[in-house]
């Protein structure tokens, strides 16, 4: 298993989503180029999703030479997507980039200009409640993060979606994508078309879930994981 972070995220603020594929298979976690984290500071340019897919594929042949099911959020699913290696076996998709562009809508953008302009934790907080489901308080560690973050570091814009022929041959390996309920970017309603057209899989859908679906409910990964690994991408939810 190996999970690939969203934009803003890596291996430290993933453990919800890794303690728990942990129990059950042996995991890894990387930090992607170009994001906050242990990982190389260049951040590519043009082709972005393409780019990050090879070095994808650099890694996997180091770290996993054998059966290998990627999870990737956000970025991660469109470098999930990108990503084409023998021992890609299947991959869990949430929330991915690299299908379609993602919504930003004007309750996100007044949570972020602020909380980039001038971060406090209060304004990390009020972003970081837009990306969660409704109702739902984010945890002290991560408004800690997001605030650190905006201090630290220039948060990189959404990529463009991966060119056809590179979603084409993502077709070659079984893919499950996943979304939550109320996710402010990348709404179930958003995904389900290009879903269809690109990889012909349906959209899951994960209730009372916002974009951190990995945060928020991340024993609702573990099992779409074991329903692709059991042959059912039909299943788990």
């Amino acid at each position: 298993m190996v999970v690939v972070p969203g934009t803003n995220f890596n291996a430290a603020t993933s453990l919800p989503l890794v303690t728990a594929l942990a129990a059950r298979w042996p995991t890894y976690v990387v930090d992607v180029p170009g994001q906050p984290g242990l990982s190389s500071a260049e951040r590519p340019g043009r082709h972005r999703l393409v780019w990050y897919g090879q070095w994808l594929q650099e890694v996997l042949d180091e770290i996993s030479p054998g059966p290998t099911v990627v999870v990737g959020h956000s970025l991660g699913g469109g470098i999930a997507l990108a990503c084409d290696v023998p021992q890609l076996t299947g991959r869990v998709l949430v929330s991915p980039a690299g299908l379609t562009r993602l919504k930003v809508t004007g309750r996100v953008l007044a949570a972020t200009l602020p909380w980039l302009a001038r971060p406090t934790e209060a304004r990390s907080a009020t972003l970081l409640r837009q990306l969660h489901g409704a109702g739902r308080q984010p945890s002290a560690e991560l408004v800690a993060w997001m605030n650190l973050l905006a201090r630290s570091c220039r948060s990189s814009l959404a990529p463009a979606p991966l060119p056809e022929v590179t979603l084409a041959r993502s077709r070659r390996v079984a893919n499950v994508v996943a979304t939550g309920e109320h996710d402010v970017f990348l709404p179930p309603s958003r995904l389900a078309s290009p879903a269809s057209r690109h990889l012909g899989v349906g959209v899951k859908t994960v209730p009372d879930a916002g974009h951190l679906v990995v945060e928020e409910h991340p024993e609702m990964i573990v099992m779409l994981v074991a329903a692709l690994m059991n042959g059912n991408t039909n299943g788990g939810l």
